[in-house]
């Protein structure tokens, strides 16, 4: 298999050093916006090279992974899907956009590519993604995090917040998804990807807390329906180089990437 990493990022290096290692992958093309860094991961690797644009090897390449921005999604999701190409994001929050979503997702159809969405950094969207088959009544994500893991959100320029000004556990938003990941565009992807699992982005409720004294990027996800209940709290460690990112969201990633190429499917 050949693949192509969109983003040099925390999850984009993690993510082409784990494919480098892998058997099944071949050849690696890697780009990010700012060249000299995707020229510094491949410099690392046996079987990377750096291009300058997603549609470059496309004719070459059987999966693209973004891991960039929801920009990012926006711009190379279209050009992917139309080749008939598979695509992996990890920005899911671009897919709060109604209307793009469901062009991207038809012409993916059209066209006989595959999008995958890996399960990020909460666990509990298999039991969510069975439950969704009945009557789901109630989704919440609850997502607390140190100031540092929040800063640059849009949300505290719209709100005029200081997150250092917050000495005790605040929620500082609480609100439908659709609202949460524009607000909050790298730090809550995970309520993106619960919305398109369950009830929708509408009706899904996401609540922001600023802990100062967490040493963890905290998501409890909570379900009621036909199924029954179901609470399900994750405790992420922070990537140390992007504290807005959880380790366990390249980690899934990874897992995402092995289970494509080896065709394993368990648990699905």
């Amino acid at each position: 298999m050949r693949i192509t990493i969109v983003g040099c990022g925390s999850i984009g290096q993690k993510l082409a050093a784990a494919a480098d290692e892998m058997a099944e992958v071949k050849r690696i093309y890697i780009m990010d916006i700012v060249k000299e860094k995707a020229e510094q991961v491949a410099s690392g690797l046996k079987k990377a090279i750096v291009v300058d644009d997603v549609e470059e090897e496309l004719y070459h390449c059987d999966l693209v992974i973004e891991s960039a921005s929801q920009d990012a999604v926006r711009t190379i999701m279209p050009k992917v899907v139309a080749r008939g190409v598979d695509i992996m994001i990890t920005s899911v929050g671009a897919l709060v956009d109604d209307e793009f979503r469901n062009a991207v997702c038809q012409k993916a159809k059209e066209c006989e590519a595959k999008i995958y969405i890996p399960s990020g950094a909460a666990c509990g969207t298999d039991g969510l993604r069975s439950s969704a088959v009945g009557r789901l009544d109630e989704v919440e994500l609850i997502t607390t995090k140190a100031p540092v893991s929040l800063k640059g959100a849009p949300f505290l320029d719209l709100d005029h917040l200081d997150l250092d000004s917050i000495k005790e556990p605040t929620e500082i938003f609480n609100g439908p998804a659709r609202d949460a990941v524009k607000l909050f565009p790298r730090n809550v992807n995970i309520a993106a990807t619960v919305s398109l699992l369950g009830i929708g982005f509408d009706r899904t409720r996401v609540r922001v807390i600023v802990d100062p004294a967490t040493h963890t990027n905290s998501h409890e996800l909570r379900l009621k329906g036909e199924f029954g209940e179901m609470v399900c709290h994750t405790y992420n460690v922070p990537d140390p180089e992007t504290p807005q990112t959880s380790h366990l969201a390249a980690m899934s990633t990874i897992s995402a990437l092995k289970r494509i190429v080896r065709s394993e499917w368990i648990g699905i």
